[in-house]
């Protein structure tokens, strides 16, 4: 049965995984040629496609890979390499390129496993992409507002608050955004291809404040500055390129816009009769954001005055406590680590027997017993009362009963 199999396989497809999979547990071609005793040329020939394994060569040089044999036969396309794009990026030291490289490894699996899924299930991600925004020479703060509300007005957002930032950005635009427990320093990793489209990952263990922040910066590398990967930490302004500044620049502007917080502010000042700390914390809640980055942004506005921040802060200013006695309840967040176009293909692919158990477990990264609790969430979801109706045309309801 293994020799049907590899007889049939793509060689080129088989080599590209091979080599994929090699470099990723640190093995060189000559290791890999000890490992199933032949010349280094080989393996060599091998993973460029020219030279079929044979099943016993197979077994052993997944085993030695840490691979199960079936993630190398089974029909996937092959993602090219994140880490390739990366390497301008990991210059700044070995440290960090240790410290990032396994999570730039696990967003790569994911987007290949992520195909993979659109493959099976025949329904690729619709894409809304905008063209490249161009912003050389321009101003930095008049760039990040222009391309602010040009997204805004291409995504029907107005001026008012995006409370469900990631679905807009998942659903709307068509990114894939995967949320992973990072260190704690790292905000969230970029990366894009013409084969995945833009990708994202962001830390997890942030909270939901910092989540949109990171997302919203993640958005404008993908507008301004496509072709470019990037992973943004803590404590790197002061040597920021241009790219970075307007990255970490957009963000007030696309999740607090100009008009719509002007409006917002005036209104409390005129009801309140001043700007008060508790306005200043629901402001901030309903735009889901910090308190630290609303005053930043009223301060720009000249609503505030200059040094407020670091006023209340030198007045013991506990945030956190502040927004339970307010009663403000945490950013409504969606937690889970895929998006939900993944999730949905993947339980739809279990559903039909596209997939096993185990594989819908991989997809999800959990073991079996954790899939099983989730495909019943997820078919909660995904059914729930529409289960009668579900080989309904809604389009043609209105033609009944005329």
């Amino acid at each position: 049965m293994a020799t049907n199999i590899l007889d049939n396989i793509d060689l080129r497809t088989l080599g590209k995984l091979l080599q994929q999979a090699r470099k990723k547990c640190g093995m060189t071609q000559a290791d890999a040629a000890n490992v199933i005793n032949v010349a280094r040329t080989t393996i060599v020939a091998i993973e460029k496609g020219e030279r079929r394994l044979k099943p016993t060569e197979l077994i052993k040089i997944t085993r030695a890979y840490g691979l199960p044999v079936s993630d190398l036969v089974r029909p996937r396309p092959v993602v090219e390499p994140f880490e390739v794009q990366f390497r301008a990026v990991y210059q700044r030291s070995e440290e960090q390129k240790a410290e990032i490289e396994p999570f730039i490894i696990h967003l790569e699996e994911l987007c290949q496993n992520y195909l993979e899924l659109e493959k099976i299930m025949d329904a690729p991600l619709p894409q809304n992409y905008p063209a490249e925004y161009q912003v050389k020479n321009m101003p930095i703060k008049s760039a990040a507002e222009s391309i602010a509300i040009s997204e805004r007005q291409r995504l029907g957002l107005g001026d008012a608050p995006i409370p469900k930032l990631r679905d807009v950005l998942e659903q709307d635009v068509g990114l894939r955004i995967f949320y992973l427990e990072m260190p704690q320093k790292y905000s969230e990793v970029y990366s894009y291809n013409e084969q995945v489209g833009g990708c994202m990952a962001i830390n997890a263990k942030h909270p939901e404040e910092r989540r949109r922040w990171s997302m919203a910066h993640g958005y404008l590398h993908f507008l301004a500055h496509r072709q470019k990967p990037e992973f943004h930490f803590d404590g790197q302004y002061q040597r920021y390129p241009v790219s970075e500044q307007l990255a970490e620049t957009f963000p007030k502007y696309f999740l607090m816009p100009t008009s719509g917080l002007l409006k917002r502010f005036s209104d409390m000042c005129r009801t309140h009769g001043k700007f008060t700390p508790t306005n200043l914390f629901t402001l901030a809640h309903y735009y889901g954001v910090s308190v630290e980055a609303l005053i930043y942004r009223l301060e720009e506005m000249e609503l505030l005055p200059s040094g407020t921040w670091d006023k209340l802060r030198d007045r013991g200013l506990k945030v956190r406590k502040v927004q339970q006695e307010l009663g403000l309840e945490a950013i409504p967040q969606r937690m889970d680590i895929m998006p939900l176009h993944y999730q949905h293909l993947a339980i739809e692919a279990l559903d039909q027997g596209l997939i096993t158990e185990g594989r819908f477990a991989d997809f999800l990264w959990v073991d079996r017993l954790e899939a099983r609790r989730i495909a019943e969430e997820l078919r909660k979801h995904s059914s729930g009362m529409m289960e009668e109706v579900a080989d309904f045309d809604l389009r043609q309801i209105q033609n009944q009963g005329e």
